[in-house]
Formats: structure tokens, C-alpha cells, sequence
């Protein structure tokens, strides 16, 4: 088996379709139809199942795509480390973010850099749920990133935790918007919600409907949108309310006005967690330090936003 065996199929897979694979590769469609097939028998499963309008995966192409992507991501890392200590500088990192906090945590991480000195060369890469930007840990795809942990998570790579309360986002002249005071989840149940796509930060999404149902309701969500800040503008725009993590209330546009919420079992989290290879080096431990300062730097910011909201 040949790592270009595993780049023909994970492009397949990823695109569906052996046709449209074949552009992207530069390679004829027969001659890659019959190089997935050997890889096929090479493994002794069948990982596609060819449609009449693409293809596919079957339980085990499933499987094996995700052990084919950790291959490749193996491989290049291993590369691009042995280029990099040939010449004695080591560079390149890939920071793994939730969706909400590319623009809370990513700006000021890489001014952060910046002023360090350190001369780091940062691949930037939103990858949800939680759980897969830490499979991509685990596979040495990332070497350190920012997640919003479930209830069930493991904290063998978590380097530190900030609090990261959750608020009430409400249009400035909703009726809510009256009292400066923390709001229940319950005067909650009769509002239409705007909120993050499931698909774009499932765990914040299941973390927030989770939070309604506790309360004994099922939220009414009518709008979505993949950014923080487009939750947020909509919100301005009267749509509906929405509960979103201190680090984005921070940071609302006019139009909107902020409430915490009161009476949470449960806090939001965000972690830093980081590939074990990382911390196996004092430049690596340079990195991680980098990294919480501006994880603890944002924390001050939630802080001291939370004061002068209350």
C-alpha cells in the first residue's frame, strides 16, 4: 500500500464522486477507479459503494478514511519536521478552533506570537465537535487548539481551562433588556432563538439546548447562522435571542444588549489542549505558554466585560 493510494481515496471520499476526484488529481477516471479497487483488495473490504451519481462509504470505508487521513497527516508531519530540524528551526504550528473563537481568541494569539519574538508559521483550522479536533490530536494532525468541551471529555491533552460563562444576547429594545440584572433560562421559553448551526459548533449548540430543556422547554430556534458575530447581528436585527459564551458577549455590536444567565447547572468551559508531543521540548513549551497567556488574557477580558455589564 502506497500513501497515494490513500491520497486517491480520501479525495474520493471527500468529494463523492470518482469524476470529480479525477479533475482534482490530475489522473485520468479509469486508471483511479482501478487504483481504488487494488487498494480495495490490498484491504480486504469494500470502502465504496459506487452510485449511478457518485460514490459512498460503507462502514468500513468510514472507518478506514479516518485512519487513511491520520496516515497522510503522519506522514507530512514527519516531513516537514525532518526539513525543519535539518535546518534548525522549527516553525510551523496548526491550531485547531472552535468556530466561536476565531475571532474572540484567534487575532490576539497571533499578535501574541508576533510580540514574542518567535518566528511561528500558524495553520489556522476549524474543526467541530469538540471530539474530532481532539481525534486530530490524537492523529497528530494539530498541535495544540481551543475547544468547548461536553460533559464527557477526556483531559489527557487539556494544558488549562478558562470560565466562559454563558449570556443572554436581546435586541436593545426588547422587553428582557429592561433590567441589568442576570436573567433564569425560564424567561427564556416563550422567545424565539437565534443560534449557532448545529454543523458549525455542534457543541455549543447542544450545550445551549440542553440548558432550555433542564429548564423544562424545548428552545424555539428559528434563525442560525456559523458565526458568532453573525448570531450577533442578527440579534441586533430583532430576530430573536440568543445564548452565547462570554467571550463573544464581550465583543457585541450596538443593537444588542447582554444579560448572564442565572441558574446554569453548568458552566462553559474553554480549553486548551495540545498534541503530548508539544510539551517534549523546551520550544514546544515556549508555544504552550504563548498560548495560555492568551487563553488567561481573554479570561480578564470576559471578567472584567462581566463587571461592566452587571
Amino acid at each position: 500500500m502506497e500513501l497515494r493510494h490513500l491520497r486517491y481515496f480520501v479525495t474520493v471520499a471527500e468529494l463523492g464522486s470518482i469524476s470529480r476526484a479525477a479533475v482534482k488529481l490530475h489522473i485520468a477516471q479509469p486508471p483511479l477507479s482501478a487504483q481504488i479497487r487494488q487498494l480495495e483488495e490490498e484491504v480486504g473490504a469494500v470502502l465504496l459503494v459506487r452510485w449511478a451519481r457518485g460514490v459512498r462509504l460503507t462502514p468500513a470505508g468510514s472507518s478506514f478514511l479516518d485512519d487513511a487521513r491520520a496516515i497522510l497527516a503522519r506522514a507530512e508531519q514527519a516531513t516537514l519536521r525532518a526539513r525543519e530540524l535539518q535546518s534548525g528551526k522549527r516553525s510551523t504550528l496548526r491550531v485547531g478552533l472552535m468556530p466561536s473563537a476565531t475571532q474572540s481568541l484567534l487575532p490576539g494569539l497571533i499578535r501574541r506570537f508576533k510580540a514574542s519574538n518567535m518566528d511561528v508559521s500558524i495553520e489556522a483550522q476549524e474543526r467541530v465537535p469538540s471530539s474530532r479536533q481532539l481525534q486530530a490530536m490524537r492523529n497528530a494532525e494539530l498541535d495544540f487548539g481551543f475547544i468547548r468541551p461536553g460533559s464527557v471529555v477526556g483531559q489527557s491533552e487539556w494544558v488549562c481551562a478558562i470560565d466562559d460563562p454563558y449570556w443572554i444576547a436581546l435586541p436593545e429594545d426588547h422587553a428582557l433588556a429592561s433590567t441589568t440584572k442576570p436573567l433564569p433560562v425560564t424567561a427564556l421559553e416563550s422567545e424565539v432563538f437565534v443560534a449557532f448551526s448545529r454543523y458549525a459548533e455542534s457543541d455549543f449548540f447542544d450545550q445551549t439546548a440542553s440548558l432550555c430543556e433542564a429548564a423544562g422547554f424545548k428552545p424555539d430556534v428559528r434563525h442560525t447562522a456559523t458565526q458568532f458575530m453573525s448570531v450577533l447581528a442578527m440579534v441586533s436585527s430583532g430576530l430573536g435571542v440568543a445564548i452565547v459564551p462570554a467571550s463573544c458577549a464581550i465583543l457585541a455590536p450596538k443593537g444588542v444588549k447582554m444579560r448572564l444567565l442565572s441558574g446554569v447547572a453548568r458552566e462553559s468551559q474553554l480549553v486548551l489542549i495540545a498534541n503530548q508531543a508539544l510539551l517534549q521540548d523546551e520550544w514546544g513549551q515556549s508555544v504552550l505558554r504563548v498560548a495560555e497567556q492568551e487563553l488567561r488574557a481573554l479570561e480578564k477580558a470576559v471578567h472584567k466585560g462581566v463587571v461592566a455589564r452587571r
